[in-house]
């Protein structure tokens, strides 16, 4: 890791911040798993399965915003960018993620 973040270009805290929940959701997915072993309530079943979407969604948003913003200032090798990315090829890398 660099001082400025990873190679995603994703800060040390929000790395950490992703990864927290990305934990909390395989967690929750053990809860999912676990519930639908022993065939409990589906509404059970369906609000841990929407906690688990909900957990991954939000983690990889922050990871996008993140790194977007770190793309905007910065060139592939990691050097400062001389010219910011437009909005329209950061719009179409966010669309590829969708």
């Amino acid at each position: 890791m660099t001082e400025e973040g990873t190679a995603l270009g994703v800060p040390d805290d929000v790395r950490k911040q992703v990864m927290n929940r990305l934990k909390r959701a395989r967690g929750q997915l053990d809860a999912v798993i676990d519930a639908v072993s022993n065939e409990s309530d589906c509404r059970k079943v369906i609000i841990q399965l929407a906690a688990v979407s909900s957990a991954v969604h939000r983690a990889g948003f922050v990871i996008v915003a993140s790194g977007m913003k770190h793309c905007l200032a910065t060139n592939s090798d990691g050097t400062q960018s001389d010219e910011a990315k437009t909005i329209e090829e950061m719009e179409k890398l966010f669309m590829m993620l969708s």
